[in-house]
């Protein structure tokens, strides 16, 4: 039996109702829900939590879905009062024990640890900008990928939990040029070929 994690990290703020990601998030939860073998948990940031339930959520996942929506090139402010207050929760109560660091030698071993060893994640995030702002030389993102620029550092929070990383998506050009049928067909693809192997795997082990 998996278990999985969703976390819809969607937000009610200004001009933005969140329902794009509330859009990806039940098609994530469909896909999974049609799986063999796998329990689904959602936590809607947006609603409320329990900082305590959501460190045990992360302890009992074996795979943490993120969706997020991009806002000034960082995650929202409500996610990332989520981030700080779960893992800040979770120092010592499975999420992550010490920086790795011993002071024997403090210069090397940072980021070593984590306690989710074992435990994989995948992120979406949604956009404004086209993908070309990331591709094409002399357009804003100077060819720099979403995972190598503005999501580097959420990369890092997630090994420093000892978390493995899978090939996420990125939902590109959503206010303006937005074709929901068309991306979901896609994201339901990179679902399969993400997940359909590491499902299989997890059976036959």
């Amino acid at each position: 039996m998996k278990h999985v994690l969703i976390i819809n990290a969607g937000q009610r703020f200004a001009h933005s109702g969140g329902r794009y990601n509330e859009t990806v998030t039940a098609h994530t939860k469909a896909f999974f829900e049609k799986q063999d073998d796998v329990i689904v948990k959602v936590t809607h940031i947006d609603k409320g939590y329990d900082a305590k339930e959501e460190v045990a959520k992360f302890v009992w996942a074996d795979y943490i879905i993120y969706h997020t929506p991009m806002w000034w090139f960082q995650v929202p402010n409500g996610f990332k009062k989520y981030i700080d207050e779960v893992f800040t929760e979770g120092h010592k109560n499975g999420i992550y024990h010490s920086d790795g660091r011993s002071s024997k030698n403090p210069e090397i071993n940072y980021g070593t640890g984590g306690m989710l060893q074992g435990t994989k994640y995948m992120v979406t995030t949604s956009w404004n900008a086209p993908k070309t702002a990331f591709t094409l030389p002399g357009e804003f993102f100077k060819e720099t990928s979403v995972d190598d620029g503005p999501l580097f550092g959420f990369h890092r929070m997630n090994a420093f939990a000892s978390m493995e990383k899978l090939d996420g998506f990125h939902f590109h050009d959503v206010e303006k040029n937005a074709d929901l049928q068309t991306d979901m067909l896609a994201y339901e693809k990179h679902l399969e070929s993400i997940f359909k192997p590491e499902l299989e795997l997890s059976q036959c082990s």
